[in-house]
């Protein structure tokens, strides 16, 4: 039961971040479940981000950038074979520092001068950049974030929940052909679903105080922290 009620306690607080900035899921809560039991990732937390994904997207879909989400996924497909890539033949704490690192200078560069615009072309590179990301470390929502920051608060998390639903469903049918998907799996992901939902509901409310400058100022800080989070890992292992 202490095992259930911690990890419950990581899904509700990812699930809270999430839902209020759009993305931060992976990054709150796949640590906490990794150490609660490893079997608790991926394919449990794919499911749980899967229906976060999906009643965000039924909250905010008139917010939506399906043309974004369309150009995304293209993306996501290579990026997702360079994930595996990344994985085999990377050691894993180089590829930490080097893509924190990068993460870190976007928003160091968001902060001081850049302001980019999701472009059918960015689009592309932020998609293959995501399934990179997330195929090889489980933090691939900086790149498409990075990419919204300067739109609506429901903008960007309509249009992040479309592509991360999209990714998740992907990895489960990739896992489920593999044979990775068991019981145990489906089991868990019923207990910790109360506390997806607890999660997401209370940030209906604290979605509200995010907007303008506000709504930047988040999505550029879980950026931040999700890159000191990989250049930790790198250090530490």
């Amino acid at each position: 039961m202490p095992e259930v009620l911690l990890a419950g306690t990581a899904v509700f607080a990812g699930a809270l971040v999430q839902g209020s900035v759009g993305y931060g899921m992976n990054l709150v809560a796949a640590p906490l479940l990794a150490l609660v039991d490893p079997r608790l990732v991926p394919v449990p937390l794919l499911v749980v981000a899967l229906a976060h994904s999906l009643l965000a997207v039924a909250r905010e879909h008139r917010d939506v950038d399906w043309r974004g989400v369309a150009f995304v996924t293209v993306g996501r497909v290579p990026g997702t074979a360079l994930g595996v890539l990344a994985v085999a033949l990377l050691a894993e704490r180089p590829f930490s520092a080097a893509v924190g690192g990068a993460v870190l200078v976007c928003v160091v560069l968001s902060v001081v001068s850049w302001t980019p615009r999701p472009t059918p072309v960015a689009l592309l590179v932020a998609g293959v950049a995501s399934g990179t990301l997330g195929t090889a470390s489980s933090i691939g929502g900086p790149p498409l974030a990075l990419l919204y920051q300067h739109e609506s608060g429901p903008r960007i998390r309509a249009t992040l929940a479309a592509c991360f639903a999209i990714g998740s469903s992907l990895s489960l049918l990739a896992l489920g052909i593999a044979g990775q998907v068991h019981w145990f799996h489906l089991v868990a992901v019923l207990w910790l679903l109360p506390f997806l939902v607890g999660g997401f509901l209370l940030s209906g409310p604290a979605r509200r105080l995010l907007h303008g400058t506000r709504m930047r100022v988040a999505v550029l800080g879980v950026a931040a922290v999700s890159a000191l989070a990989l250049l930790t890992r790198s250090a530490v292992g």
